[in-house]
């Protein structure tokens, strides 16, 4: 009988540990379920913040901006330009914003860059002459180098806001060491020693003055010529994008010697 007794004790101690032993386990396996379910979930929390954050890279990176979040001058300007020569509202608008942004810094006129723009490339991010001025602004991008440095190298030319930044920098020491806005734009088109730049200056104070007017509200037509009131210029046809801007066969010579 008490051998009986010992036996019956000793199965329920044994069905008491296999239950505690099944319900530890039961209790494992639950934790495990849940902490793997966090981990997809902390995972997938991850791969939408990093998708968030490469949207928004991506859009800081984007050469556009709405027009309508400009000011009503640089609205005006952008409008007009994108009229004129063709190309989109948007990437014009950002453009026109850095003009206007880095113009302040500099201490240029906004429409003075935008002219320049305008003559050198007609606003073209790709254009490259047959000397090698590259980009917006036309900068000759192997005297110029060490200005794109900044900007990820050389390559940084063919971005439109990169080339704007290096190209005004180029102009405030073209004016510099020129001693006038006039002389400077000799010297930012490589004619700095030749008897006439061609031109060039006159074309881009002729754009800066109905940029001008088109930040200050008045009615331009975007079919008006940009050559100067001169009278061999009277009988020309109008060109929105004017004609292709001075370049001299010794532009890049002069160019290394006087802006480096």
């Amino acid at each position: 009988m008490k051998t009986f007794q010992a036996l019956r004790q000793a199965q329920r101690a044994t069905f008491r540990s296999l239950g505690i032993f099944v319900r530890d386990v039961g209790h494992g396996l639950l934790e495990i379920s849940h902490n793997t379910l966090a981990l997809v979930g902390l995972a997938v929390e991850a791969g939408n913040l990093l998708a968030v954050v490469s949207d928004q890279e991506a859009v800081a990176r984007a050469t556009a901006a709405d027009p309508s979040a400009l000011s009503r001058e640089q609205a005006s300007v952008a409008r007009w330009i994108a009229r004129r020569y063709k190309v989109a509202p948007e990437p014009i608008s950002r453009i026109v914003q850095e003009a206007w942004s880095i113009g302040q810094r500099a201490g240029l006129d906004p429409t003075l860059i935008l002219a320049i723009m305008a003559v050198e490339s007609s606003f073209n991010p790709f254009a490259q002459s047959s000397v090698g001025a590259q980009g917006l602004m036309q900068v000759m991008t192997r005297v110029h180098d060490d200005k794109y440095e900044a900007f990820g190298g050389i390559h940084a030319a063919f971005d439109p806001v990169s080339n704007l930044r290096v190209g005004v920098q180029v102009l405030k020491e073209c004016i510099a060491r020129a001693g006038s806005l006039q002389e400077g734009l000799r010297f930012y088109v490589g004619a700095s020693q030749q008897e006439t730049d061609g031109g060039y200056a006159g074309r881009v104070l002729a754009e800066q003055a109905h940029l001008r007017s088109v930040a200050n509200g008045k009615t331009v037509p975007v079919t008006v010529s940009n050559q100067p009131a001169t009278p061999a210029a009277k009988d020309a046809p109008a060109d929105p994008a004017g004609p292709a801007p001075a370049v001299t066969p010794d532009r890049v010579a002069l160019l290394a010697r006087d802006n480096r």
